[in-house]
C-alpha cells in the first residue's frame, strides 16, 4: 500500500527540542501534526494543532485519543519523544528521582503505545496504510556510561520495548523504531535539575559542546522512520560508539573507566571548594 499524501502525525514533547524539529520537518512535507506538550510552542507550523498532555496523566491520553478519533479519523505516526535529562551517581539520586524519569521517559512511552495501537490494528485490519510508531529512545539506551544509571536503564528500556513491539505488532504491519540519537544541543539541559549537580554540569556541557542541534537530528531520523527502521542511531558520533562498544568491547571498556575517573576528579574537586 502506497504511503498517504499526508499523514495524522502526533508527537509528544513536541513543543522543543528535537520533538520541534521532528514537527518541523513532518509539516513541511504536508503532514497533519498533533502537537501534544505540557506547553504550547512559540509558534505552529502550517496544518499543526496543539493539545496540552501530561505524558503521566491516563486522562490527557484519552483526551488525546478522543482528539485523533474526532479531528482525524485516526492516525498515521505516532512520536513518543517527550522526556526529560536525568542522571547522576547512584548513591546521590534519590529515589523520587528514579520515580520521576520512570514515569516520564518509560511509562509516559508505554501509555502512548497502549493508547493508539488498538486503533493502529483496527485501522490496518480495514485495510488502511500500516502505522508507525516511533519512540524517542538515546545512544544512552545502547551504550551505558558511568554515572546515568537512572537515565540509561529507561532508555534501555524504551529500547527493549520498541524491539518487542516491532515483532509483535509486525502482523499488521506496524512498524516500531527506536530513535537513538548522540548528544546533540537542545534545550533538555534546562530540566537537568537533580541533586547530583556536579553530574548535571557535565552532561550539560556534553550537550552544550556537540556539534549538531535538533534540526540536523530530526532530518537524520526522518530517513530512518522512512525507512521503517527498527532501530535509527541517526549520527556518525553515536553509530561510533554503538560500534565500539560491539567490536572493539576492550577500548570502550577503557573509555568508560576513564570517564568514570574523570567524573570523580570533578566532584573531588567541587567536594574542596
Amino acid at each position: 500500500m502506497s504511503r498517504p499524501a499526508s499523514r495524522r502525525v502526533l508527537v509528544t514533547g513536541g513543543s522543543s527540542g528535537l520533538g520541534a524539529a521532528l514537527v518541523a520537518a513532518f509539516a513541511a512535507r504536508g503532514d497533519r501534526v498533533l502537537v501534544a506538550d505540557l506547553n504550547a510552542p512559540a509558534a505552529l507550523a502550517e496544518g499543526s494543532h496543539f493539545l496540552r498532555l501530561d505524558v503521566t496523566s491516563d486522562a490527557d491520553w484519552d483526551a488525546a485519543r478522543a482528539w485523533v478519533d474526532a479531528e482525524w479519523g485516526g492516525l498515521d505516526i505516532l512520536v513518543n519523544n517527550a522526556g526529560i535529562a536525568t542522571g547522576g551517581r547512584i548513591d546521590v539520586v534519590t529515589m523520587p528521582e528514579w520515580d520521576k524519569v520512570i514515569d516520564i521517559n518509560l511509562l509516559g512511552v508505554v501509555r502512548g503505545i497502549r493508547t493508539f495501537v488498538p486503533l493502529l490494528k483496527a485501522q490496518a485490519e480495514a485495510g488502511e496504510a500500516p502505522g508507525q510508531i516511533v519512540n524517542t529512545a538515546s545512544l544512552a539506551g545502547l551504550v551505558h556510561p558511568p554515572a546515568m544509571a537512572s537515565y540509561t536503564a529507561v532508555k534501555a528500556a524504551v529500547v527493549a520495548i520498541s524491539e518487542t513491539l516491532a515483532y509483535e505488532l509486525d502482523p499488521w504491519g506496524i512498524a516500531v523504531s527506536a530513535v537513538c540519537p548522540g548528544f546533540f544541543r537542545t534545550n533538555l539541559a534546562s530540566s537537568l535539575d537533580g541533586s547530583d549537580a556536579a553530574m548535571d554540569r557535565v552532561a550539560a556541557r556534553l550537550i552544550d559542546r556537540s556539534p549538531l542541534d535538533a534540526t540536523q537530528v530530526a532530518a537524520l531520523v526522518m530517513k530512518g522512520i522512512d525507512a521503517r527502521r527498527m532501530v535509527i542511531v541517526p549520527d556518525a558520533p553515536a553509530r561510533k560508539a554503538v560500534w565500539t562498544k560491539r567490536f572493539a568491547r576492550p577500548l570502550y571498556d577503557r573509555e568508560q573507566r576513564k570517564f568514570a575517573a574523570r567524573i570523580n576528579s570533578i566532584t573531588a574537586k567541587d567536594a574542596e571548594a
